[in-house]
């Protein structure tokens, strides 16, 4: 975060931040009349999108808003500070908030899912607590949203209710509190005590504070506690929560829990430690084999998964550690590519799980082995899941291929021959987990279990919202330029 940058008192981020909370009253209050419920679900989402891009021209040049809440810890107060890095997250966040909503409405409500009410509460909570990490000031902000998040994501992940969804909400709550209260929280009262500040800044509050030593064990106690990241081995929740229904799995993946674990690791890389720091001591290094590790690996179990949502969890792991990686290169290209990475890898992912879902919908189909053919039936969902894909494996004209491009020269920037070699083996990985997946669809004979029941398109409403997020991944590669701005006013 540049310290230098001009700071302007602002409401907008608190109340950008409060939106979604808010509108869990409605919610709650008209829970037996779904059209106000959703409605109230869609003007909040709308609301909070607006209170975003009202703070967009501000940032662009160059301002930080700021607003402090109360005072925490001497010097540390819980405050909002929204900088480059904030605003390409909550931008993220916010809008693919609405998609996500207008989709619920388009899969819970065929598949007469029950708690619906509690289901859109609880997702309201979730983007609260996600835009709090996006607009926190501080480590100490940071961390109370962090463990926020964990708790109202908890009913959505065993929505179900069965014994299934218990086992997932167990594991999901030991590996996400149990590595940020064993690893985060130690790591940050000890930085607390060595510089008595958690303020994020350009340099990093912990640079000259820490011998080479010290700062390598944080930085580990770090990138494993904030464990939504998905990097191994504190990876098993993700799949593990698969059991949730998609809606619920397209919020893990692409807005919200998974991005702010790879959120957090580049504001302490960013704004804990600092890239110089780092680059001095020759710990981005220590990061880049724990991330590269994980991209291969989680690659190769990605392929071996019949279930679709699971093969697309495995996915995710990988592609966090993309962005990962990105950052721990440590140069200028690297930490951008990373950072709008977050943004391409939403768009990407998110239209892949509603594919996934408007399948399910659809045809009640869930494993890859049984959707031989079934592009004959639902073409559009198919033609997005293609889309979705490319932006995965990093092709053009998608997004992916923008950020995908950008790690790429980072890698090739510090000369960096092996993450380079991660990076295009991977690629080639995603594309032998996908593209059979597509060519299934449309190439091959139907399976006669699946057109036993005639079948076409999923509703409306579980469609639009895939084409709305694959025509955003097409449209990302040619309008990126603003993410890219963002991403500079953090790296210079």
């Amino acid at each position: 975060m540049t310290q230098s940058a001009p700071i302007i008192q602002s409401l907008l981020p608190p109340l950008a931040v409060l939106a979604s909370l808010v509108a869990v009253i409605p919610i709650v209050f008209f829970g037996k009349k779904p059209n106000i419920r959703e409605g109230s679900t869609l003007l909040a989402g709308a609301v909070k999108l607006a209170l975003v891009l009202a703070m967009l021209p501000k940032v662009l040049d160059g301002n930080i808003l700021e607003f402090t809440l109360f005072q925490g810890l001497p010097g540390v107060p819980i405050q909002f500070r929204v900088d480059g890095l904030g605003m390409i997250f909550a931008l993220v966040a916010s809008s693919l908030w609405i998609v996500t909503s207008i989709y619920s409405m388009g899969y819970m409500r065929p598949l007469k899912e029950h708690s619906q009410t509690r289901y859109y509460a609880f997702f309201a909570i979730s983007l609260t607590a996600t835009l709090g990490v996006a607009f926190a000031g501080n480590l100490l902000t940071l961390y109370l949203f962090y463990e926020m998040l964990s708790m109202a994501t908890y009913p959505l992940v065993t929505h179900n209710q069965d014994s299934e969804a218990r086992s997932g909400g167990r594991k999901y709550l030991t590996y996400l509190l149990g590595t940020s209260v064993g690893l985060a929280l130690p790591a940050m009262i000890y930085c607390y005590s060595k510089t008595g500040s958690m303020n994020f800044t350009d340099a990093g509050f912990m640079a000259g504070h820490t011998s080479g030593t010290e700062t390598a064990v944080l930085l580990v106690m770090f990138v494993f506690g904030f464990s939504k990241a998905g990097i191994m081995p504190f990876h098993s929740w993700l799949p593990g929560a698969m059991v949730a229904p998609t809606p619920v799995s397209s919020l893990l993946h692409a807005v919200a829990v998974v991005k702010v674990g790879v959120f957090c690791i580049i504001r302490v890389i960013t704004g804990i430690f600092g890239v110089q720091l780092l680059t001095t001591e020759n710990l981005g290094i220590v990061v880049s084999w724990i991330a590269g590790f994980t991209v291969i690996t989680s690659s190769l179990i990605a392929l071996s998964q019949d279930n679709l949502k699971r093969r697309l969890a495995f996915s995710t792991i990988g592609q966090l550690s993309y962005i990962v990686l990105g950052a721990s290169i440590l140069t200028s290209n690297g930490v951008n590519g990373s950072m709008v990475h977050i943004a391409m890898h939403a768009f990407g992912k998110i239209t892949l799980f509603f594919c996934a879902g408007a399948i399910y919908v659809a045809t009640g189909k869930k494993y890859i082995s049984q959707m031989k053919g079934i592009g004959h039936r639902m073409p559009i969902t198919m033609i997005c899941f293609l889309i979705g894909s490319m932006s995965v494996i990093g092709l053009p004209p998608t997004g992916g291929f923008v950020s995908k491009w950008y790690m790429l020269l980072g890698a090739a920037d510090a000369g960096n021959i092996p993450i380079m070699t991660v990076y295009l083996v991977s690629s080639l990985l995603n594309a032998a987990y996908f593209l059979p997946i597509v060519y299934q669809a449309f190439f091959c004979d139907p399976e006669k279990s699946l057109f036993e029941k005639k079948f076409d398109e999923a509703p409306r409403f579980a469609v639009i919202p895939l084409v709305i997020t694959a025509t955003g991944s097409v449209a990302l590669f040619f309008f990126s330029d603003t993410l890219f701005q963002l991403a500079r006013l953090i790296t210079g």
